[in-house]
């Protein structure tokens, strides 16, 4: 090796915006925000919460300031991601608690805020569900650009990128990202953070390639180094030699050829070539997602995911809100079918996300801290156990269900008498909505996703009580597999291709066309093109993937014989280890992609 030449080092990551770039790294520095701590006298502690009124009043002003330029430069879908952020500074709970403190202890707001705001980051942060955390980052962001304010720091980044670069970071926060000149941002590389943060997101409006999750790059990456990202494959390397920058530029030139060709007829259906049609759906988070949907040319929404009424509340959503924001998705959509999934959190979730509001209605025991609250008291359980707040969720989906196609489905479905209780509390809400003069569709098809094995057993069974079925991959493999999908010292252990996976979904969709109802599957391996070929091999009807995937799924099915997919899928079912299953699945694919574009060239 020359004396100049640099080690070549390869990182893999998570896969957050696709693309490939290369070119000179910026390493993206926080400032340190030294936050002091003294004594107020009492007659100026009044000063102090005006001080802190001054500060949410000015934080307010930045962000909506940075909302208007991301609606004109991105859009209003992108541009919403602020609402949430306006929503952490109208938290009465976490401003109260500021103000209590400095009347307690007498000390300064800064110091306060601090203390109050790092225990509501905590709770978040202790949660284990992937959504939740990713919120963390939008409520550290709001109350560091808060505290910068009352420390009087307006710049709280070390740096400004004046190049055409790569940026490296420990993590990004969405303002952060919107306040990185686009024609200077070449690509994202950082240690932390997933595919759904709100920061991953506008890259993949502003169309930069992103690589997140990379635990430590920050440590390895120097200022003169050359860095290469794949935003496909989840990969950066630092110093990549000649031979890989000509492979990635080969490869960019084939993805940006194929993805002209998935927009262009994404309007065509799913039909395989010996006839058989798919339906491919979306999985949406609100009114945001419907018109990338319809863009997309979904066939709708088949997994709506309700938390976020919740979660842009400091208090559990009434009744009429859950309504309006569930009919505005029905409305916007109409004559596409949405399947609304009903509430989908836990006791330890409702401690951190309601720090005040309704949290009082709760006795200690009701929220108490869970040491495994994957386990615990979550879903269709929570539900079950405070009916008050379930049946108005359950009144609001049938009535939006008066504005077009609806089907609602229960999460966590462990056994029988769930399911009868949930539809027993359905007929009641019916009965009420017709006692009261409320339109809603009488006859709507209820479905009981399959997440956990006792559940996946007893297909038969569940069959009687509702009218589909849809896998949640996601939990159903970390259920199976005991594998904490967001714990990353075991994430190498959370196998979508382990024999026992595979075998499993076979045998719901095997149970459930004998009951003759269809199965859909709604986790990340109907999102994977690998894996999507092997889910329609063993017989699903439907797959609710990821809205900005939908063109290629369906151009990928257009390009399928069914029978040869079943072919795959008999062979796969037959296989020992997982390695020779994803093997034999990366293959397949390949092959596939190397005849779509030899006949595209």
């Amino acid at each position: 090796m020359a004396k100049d030449e640099k080690k070549e080092i390869t990182i893999k990551g998570i896969a957050a915006s696709p693309g490939v770039v290369h070119g000179p790294s910026f390493t993206f520095l926080q400032k340190e925000l030294e936050v002091p701590t003294y004594e107020i006298p009492e007659k100026d502690l009044s000063r102090e919460v005006s001080r802190l009124d001054q500060a949410i009043m000015e934080t307010r002003k930045q962000i909506h300031s940075i909302r208007v330029i991301i609606a004109e430069k991105l859009g209003e879908d992108e541009a919403s991601i602020f609402d949430a952020h306006q929503l952490v500074l109208e938290d009465a709970a976490l401003m109260d608690a500021t103000v209590r403190e400095v009347k307690v202890t007498n000390l300064n707001v800064e110091h306060c805020f601090k203390e109050v705001s790092n225990k509501y980051i905590d709770a978040f942060s202790n949660i284990n569900d992937e959504y939740i955390k990713e919120r963390v980052a939008d409520i550290r962001d709001v109350t560091r650009r808060l505290m910068g304010n009352l420390l009087g720091h307006s710049d709280l980044v070390e740096g400004k990128l004046t190049q055409k670069k790569v940026v490296v970071a420990e993590d990004l926060s969405p303002s952060e990202t919107a306040s990185l000149e686009k024609g200077h941002l070449l690509g994202i590389a950082t240690d932390k953070g997933s595919r759904t943060s709100h920061s991953v997101i506008m890259a993949r409006s502003l169309g930069i390639p992103a690589v997140v999750g990379l635990h430590n790059i920050s440590d390895f990456v120097h200022a003169d180094d050359i860095l290469l990202i794949d935003g496909y494959n989840g990969i950066v390397i630092i110093n990549p030699s000649e031979q890989n920058l000509f492979l990635y530029g080969q490869i960019e030139y084939e993805r940006q050829s194929i993805q002209k060709i998935y927009k262009n007829e994404s309007n065509s259906p799913a039909k395989t070539r010996d006839g058989y049609n798919i339906t491919i759906r979306a999985n949406i988070e609100g009114i945001e997602d419907t018109e990338w949907l319809k863009e997309s040319g979904g066939d709708g929404v088949g997994l709506f995911r309700t938390e976020g009424v919740y979660l842009s509340n400091n208090e559990f959503p009434s009744e009429e809100e859950q309504y309006e924001s569930y009919r505005k998705v029905v409305s916007s959509l109409n004559p596409r079918l949405v399947i609304i999934r009903t509430l989908d959190l836990g006791g330890d979730k409702v401690r951190a996300l309601f720090f005040g509001g309704e949290k009082s209605r709760f006795s200690n025991s009701d929220i108490h801290e869970e040491s495994n609250p994957f386990m615990g008291l979550r879903a269709i359980r929570f539900c079950l156990e405070h009916t008050d707040i379930f049946k108005k969720q359950l009144r609001a989906i049938l009535r939006a269900s008066a504005h077009g196609k609806v089907k609602l489905m229960y999460p966590m479905i462990s056994g029988l008498p769930e399911l009868r209780d949930a539809n027993r509390l359905l007929e009641e809400c019916k009965h009420e909505l017709k006692e009261s003069g409320h339109d809603f569709d009488s006859k709507i098809e209820v479905g009981s996703m399959i997440e956990i094995p006792s559940a996946a057993s007893i297909v038969d069974l569940l069959s009687k009580h509702c009218h589909f079925f849809s896998i949640g991959t996601n939990d159903l493999i970390q259920y199976m597999l005991a594998v904490d999908r967001v714990n990353d010292s075991i994430a190498h252990l959370y196998e979508p291709n382990h024999p026992a996976v595979v075998r499993t979904i076979k045998k719901v969709i095997n149970d459930a066309h004998d009951k003759g109802l269809p199965v859909s599957i709604c986790g990340e391996m109907a999102s994977d093109p690998i894996y999507a070929i092997l889910l329609i091999g063993l017989g699903a009807d439907e797959l609710s993937v990821t809205t900005s995937l939908i063109p290629e799924i369906k151009y990928l099915i257009r390009k399928l014989k069914k029978a040869d997919t079943i072919k795959l899928a008999d062979e796969i079912l037959k296989m020992e280890n997982t390695k020779e299953i994803y093997n034999t699945l990366r293959n397949y694919y390949q092959q596939l992609m190397n005849e779509i574009l030899e006949n595209y060239s």
